[in-house]
């Protein structure tokens, strides 16, 4: 008996063509993102080689010219209307090794560094203020009055070496008693946001960044600590213990570069006072910075300003004219990649200006 023969599947070969390609289109495509992304990841890792070396570059130009800045004549000061705090600059420094230079878009090889240096003389240091500093700070924020003994004795607490509270502070006893638990830091303060631990500031934030309690994102610690705003908290304070503080300086008030708020934490130094050293210091068009400031050359010229030369002889160690501790960010570019490091520097002299911290923000 014949068998028939049995039909062959039509279109079997050419689906299993289309199968193959469709499989090798898609691991193409796999090793293609692959590569795409090794490659950026190269690139992603040499930039960051360079965007650090970047960085360091940018904070050996702040170092020259902060050195540079101590060399130009007839400027025995450090003021607003100078090169390093971008100011316009003076007649003397339009002659100077400044001339024609700039702090932003400075290109450095394949990349651009840009330059912003801030005195830190111009706050009060946090870890040398008394409990009449801590309190004049909370007064002119317009802290309660039911606040300010035990956020000034609280921060004290904070700082002083030793386990007992002051009157209305807290030690590390109080803090245990939290959810989570912590301990008071019992040493100077190395961040100012620190503060945002403190007994009367972690349950009002809005005391350390000013504004109101909803205007701000807390931080990482707070996160991470479980701290909240209380939603019944209506508080909305101009500024902030931020704006006053930080952790470093020479504990003397640059009074050329100090703002009125800070300008009123000066023992003697009212509203009024403060509002006409800067008047004296912005010269006769009356703003900061520009080519006509007339900043003041020593801190006894104070008394130009309305103080006692008895007041101004008692404030020697709190007021300067020429700032020591500066921080410099640094923001480096390449392309498209770009990151901001930051420096805290302390110059002693033209020859000696000392890098204390460097750090990627």
């Amino acid at each position: 008996m014949k068998i028939p023969a049995q039909p062959r599947p039509q279109g079997i070969a050419l689906v299993i063509v289309m199968i193959a390609i469709f499989l090798l289109s898609v691991m193409a495509a796999i090793f293609a993102t692959s590569m795409k992304v090794e490659t950026k990841l190269a690139q992603n890792a040499e930039h960051g080689e360079q965007l650090l070396w970047l960085g360091r570059s940018g904070v050996e130009r702040a170092r020259w010219i902060l050195s540079q800045q101590l060399t130009i004549p007839n400027e025995p000061y450090d003021s607003l209307n100078q090169f390093w705090a971008s100011g316009q600059a003076s007649f003397d420094e339009s002659n100077s090794v400044f001339s024609g230079l700039a702090l932003d878009n400075y290109r450095v090889g394949d990349g651009t560094i840009s330059i912003k240096i801030v005195d830190l003389e111009r706050k009060v240091n946090i870890n040398t203020a008394n409990a009449a500093a801590l309190q004049q700070a909370l007064t002119l924020m317009g802290v309660g009055a039911d606040q300010i003994s035990v956020i000034s004795d609280s921060i004290l607490d904070w700082i002083d070496p030793d386990d007992n509270p002051h009157l209305a502070g807290a030690e590390s006893d109080y803090y245990q008693s939290l959810n989570p638990p912590y301990y008071a830091k019992n040493a100077p303060i190395d961040d100012l946001s620190e503060l945002l631990l403190v007994k009367g500031i972690a349950d009002h934030p809005e005391i350390y960044w000013g504004g109101s309690a909803t205007n701000h994102a807390p931080a990482a610690f707070q996160q991470k600590l479980g701290f909240v705003n209380s939603p019944f908290q209506a508080a909305d304070y101009p500024f902030g213990l931020k704006d006053l503080f930080t952790p470093i300086s020479t504990g003397r008030i640059n009074i050329n570069t100090a703002d009125e708020n800070v300008l009123q934490m000066i023992p003697g130094v009212d509203e009024a006072t403060a509002q006409n050293i800067i008047k004296l210091r912005a010269g006769p068009d009356g703003v900061d910075g520009t080519d006509d400031d007339t900043p003041f050359q020593n801190f006894n010229q104070l008394v130009q300003a309305g103080l006692s030369p008895q007041l101004v002889g008692q404030l020697a160690q709190l007021c300067t004219v020429r700032s020591a501790t500066f921080e410099v960010h640094v923001t480096a570019r390449i392309g498209d990649d770009q990151r901001e490091y930051v420096a805290i520097l302390y110059r002693n002299a033209p020859t000696d200006i000392q890098v204390l911290s460097f750090y990627w923000k």
